[in-house]
């Protein structure tokens, strides 16, 4: 089905039912209660979510395949956020122009870079990638001010042209004098439905199911990459580079078509940002955004098609719900305690959340690094095989039945 194996066809029919079902699943505890904070079904995170998935995957097809880890990813999802936003603010708020020419622009650049950058490997690739990345944030934040808004970013305005006709969502403003919001023919990013079920209440949100739906196509397109003959000569050049060469096979075609694969989907991911959240700025750029999605795909699992997406929630969920924690809700926690008690969990805990919600993070990513080298996927599978171990047949002798 659709070009896959059924193990294939099976997983992107798991990720497409927990797309589907995230705005539920992610709003597990009843409004007004006191686990309610955990829940991470709202608009903005879940975009997120599955905005930083498609980022993680495109890094992961040249990291897990080839094993080159680029620190200069960031480039590219800045890159792509700025694109879409001048699309937006030129042509129409349709998101669609804004997500093709993010996409394009992106693998323009990343082709630049990485025509440069593969022509070292290891640790000289990685820093070649940082170098790129950071002159990129240093030419947004202060160098190309006119195009890039500086360091109070870009943002649509009234006095934006937006060419193309208003049913393709051109026109500078709105009948009511205000400025457009990023729209898919007509239907706005930020239109929501909820539903009330009892004490539960569930947020769909356009922005994120288009967000989603990309993800979706991001996914089953880096599946067809992994199981390609194209995906088994990146894996080849992972294993012995240098005994491929010995060959005659000229490898640097194959990764330079990988790099700008790569760099496309962070360019996506970025075009995307810019329609969900119409306000960019240089900070995407930042060498902390490259680093965060090298956690992302390791914490996931490296060369795993599900890894990225759930390095990339489990991040940004620790970002948006576990750093809102604060010494109040654990005095309510450990309330049951007597007082003294309480005070002495109150200061052992209280430096791992809120503000230091990164030490918790970066001890995960120890233990995942020491335990898990292949992530939360890896974690799965020795829970799975845990579970469905069976007890080995005897024999009538009482010995056990030799294996096949």
């Amino acid at each position: 089905m659709l070009g896959l194996d059924k193990k294939d066809f099976t997983l992107l029919l798991i990720v497409s039912a927990l797309v589907l079902l995230a705005p539920l699943l992610l709003n597990p505890f009843p409004e007004g209660s006191a686990m309610a904070q955990f829940n991470a079904g709202y608009p903005d995170l879940m975009q997120r979510f599955v905005i930083f998935g498609i980022f993680a995957i495109g890094f992961n097809i040249l990291f897990g395949l080839t094993g080159y880890l680029s620190f200069g990813h960031a480039a590219f999802l800045g890159a792509g956020s700025y694109a879409g936003m001048w699309m937006l603010k030129l042509l129409s708020m349709n998101v669609i122009p804004a997500i093709i020419f993010s996409t394009l622009i992106a693998g323009a650049i990343s082709f630049l870079i990485g025509w440069i950058s593969l022509r070292r490997s290891g640790i000289y690739f990685s820093i070649l990638t940082l170098a790129f990345a950071q002159m990129a944030f240093v030419l947004a934040a202060s160098v190309l001010t006119p195009i890039t808004g500086g360091e109070t970013g870009l943002q649509p305005a009234l006095s934006d042209p937006r060419i193309l006709p208003e049913f393709l969502g051109g026109g500078s403003v709105t009948a009511d004098g205000n400025i457009p919001k990023p729209s898919l023919f007509g239907i706005e990013m930020t239109a929501s439905s909820e539903v009330a079920v009892g004490n539960w209440l569930w947020t769909l949100n356009w922005g994120y199911y288009l967000s989603g739906f990309m993800m979706l196509v991001a996914f089953y397109i880096a599946i067809r990459i992994f199981r390609s003959p194209f995906g088994l000569m990146l894996k080849a050049v992972k294993s012995n580079q240098q005994r491929m060469s010995y060959t005659g096979l000229n490898t640097r075609p194959y990764m330079l078509a990988c790099f700008v694969i790569s760099g496309m989907y962070a360019g996506l991911a970025g075009g995307l940002m810019a329609a969900m959240d119409p306000q960019v700025g240089a900070e995407r750029m930042q060498w902390t955004a490259s680093g965060e999605v090298v956690l992302m795909t390791i914490l996931g699992g490296v060369g795993t098609l599900i890894g990225p997406v759930l390095g990339a929630g489990l991040i940004k969920y620790f970002e948006n719900i576990f750093s809102k924690i604060n010494k109040a809700t654990l005095e309510v926690w450990f309330g049951v305690f007597p007082d003294w008690m309480t005070d002495l969990m109150v200061t052992i805990v209280y430096p791992f959340i809120g503000k230091g919600w990164h030490l918790t993070l970066g001890l995960m990513f120890m233990a995942v690094v020491i335990f898990l080298p292949g992530g939360l996927v890896e974690g799965g599978q020795k829970i799975a095989k845990l579970f469905s171990r069976k007890k080995e047949p005897e024999t009538p002798g009482g010995e056990a039945k030799p294996a096949e």
